[in-house]
């Protein structure tokens, strides 16, 4: 999200969504992300515009990226416009018997036989990680996310920003679950795409920190206590400087002061294009009134450091939506005088106040709260101990929803 005059709070969103490339017959992963782009573009590019959305290479050779084409006014078109370009790729990779797999991470897929990095292009950039990291693992080659850009103007909105922002972020995995397999097997998380998120950059720890950022509130102690730690700990590993870019933060929301945005990272992507924007439409709700102050006023929002939160994170991480949060003083946060709530019980009251029930985004928002996130669905219909065939099975109904648009039962 970038252009000429800065965007204030809200007044846009950039929206990216990313898919694996999978065998329509066996849905092996199947790296031809080159081969899609090169259709449309015809040369191999890292990315191509494509109307109102922008088609864009990933890490791994069977990811492909669709975003909004700079920032969209309003989030409520966006779900048919992503399903339109979806049904387009699947259109494009039929004749090398390809299609789009939803969900954060491929059940099945062995990162160290089938990984196959970005050949071209930027792919020093690549190259550097590689070296550094080793990207053959699962934290690496097979995650899939939905990031949501939102802009700031100036220092002020930044720091109201990330405040409200970083009290969000612990919350969001039991919304937007979609990687319970892993290795061919349900692994007890809901989430795996996350736990190996957290540590797959553990040789240099201020690239990640832990996960929640810092509570810093000014683009001036961003930089220092953030950037340049990060910088200066990769220098040694980085000679070229390849890396020394804010996109290196891995953090689960990073500071842009590029384009000035700040882009959150945590969530996972879903079966559909409706069920991302119905689950983003809620965060962004949650965060209008956190930044309005409409129940407690920015200082008292700042205070939280990120131990606490990255505790909170870990136990949704582990419990899903039957975490329960019993600090009275972070759910004063959202403006209830409680002491005791699950996660799914503050995310069902948040909803109730402010998406009206005639929304839309109401049909998906009810089938989370009511049957989980989409990796507890899965699990409910992989059954306790699901063998390949039936991962295939369900894994197959999982992209038909993709294509057609429309949510996944257990």
């Amino acid at each position: 999200m970038s252009r000429r005059m800065p965007l204030h709070l809200f007044q846009g969103y950039g929206v990216e969504l990313e898919y694996m490339i999978v065998d329509r017959h066996t849905l092996a992963v199947l790296p031809i992300a080159d081969l899609l782009l090169n259709q449309v573009a015809g040369q191999i590019v890292n990315e191509v515009d494509h109307g109102e959305l922008c088609w864009s290479n990933e890490l791994a050779l069977h990811v492909v990226e669709l975003k909004t084409n700079g920032p969209a006014k309003a989030l409520d078109s966006l779900s048919q416009l992503f399903g339109e370009q979806v049904a387009e790729i699947n259109g494009l990779l039929e004749p090398y018997g390809g299609m789009l797999m939803p969900g954060a991470m491929h059940p099945w897929m062995n990162p160290d036989k089938e990984c196959r990095l970005w050949p071209h292009g930027n792919r020093s950039i690549y190259e550097a990680y590689d070296r550094i990291f080793g990207c053959q693992g699962h934290g690496w080659s097979n995650l899939q996310s939905a990031h949501l850009n939102l802009p700031f103007a100036d220092d002020i909105e930044f720091g109201r920003l990330h405040a409200a922002v970083r009290l969000v972020l612990p919350l969001l995995p039991s919304l937007s679950a979609a990687s319970p397999v892993m290795n061919g097997r349900p692994t007890g998380l809901l989430d795996n795409r996350l736990e190996v998120y957290r540590f797959n950059q553990a040789k240099i720890p201020s690239i990640t920190g832990q996960v929640i950022p810092e509570a810093v509130f000014t683009p001036q102690d961003y930089k220092k206590v953030i950037l340049e730690t990060m910088y200066r700990d990769i220098a040694v590993h980085d000679r070229d400087g390849v890396l020394q870019e804010e996109w290196l933060n891995s953090r689960g929301a990073i500071a842009r002061f590029d384009r000035n945005t700040i882009e959150i990272r945590l969530l996972d992507v879903q079966e559909c294009p409706a069920a991302d924007l119905a689950i983003q439409k809620l965060v962004v709700s949650v965060l209008k009134e956190l930044v309005g102050e409409s129940n407690v006023a920015w200082p008292q929002q700042k205070l939280w450091h990120e131990s606490f939160l990255a505790s909170l994170f870990a136990s949704v991480l582990k419990e899903g939506q039957r975490c329960r949060i019993d600090d009275s003083r972070f759910l004063g946060m959202f403006g209830f005088n409680q002491s005791n709530l699950s996660v799914n019980e503050l995310w069902k009251k948040l909803a109730e106040r402010l998406i009206p029930q005639d929304d839309p985004s109401w049909v998906v928002l009810r089938t989370i709260f009511e049957e989980g996130p989409l990796a507890q669905r899965l699990l409910v219909a992989l059954g306790a101990h699901p063998d390949n065939s039936r991962l295939v099975e369900v894994y197959r109904k999982l992209c038909d929803c993709l294509q057609q648009g429309v949510l996944f039962h257990g």
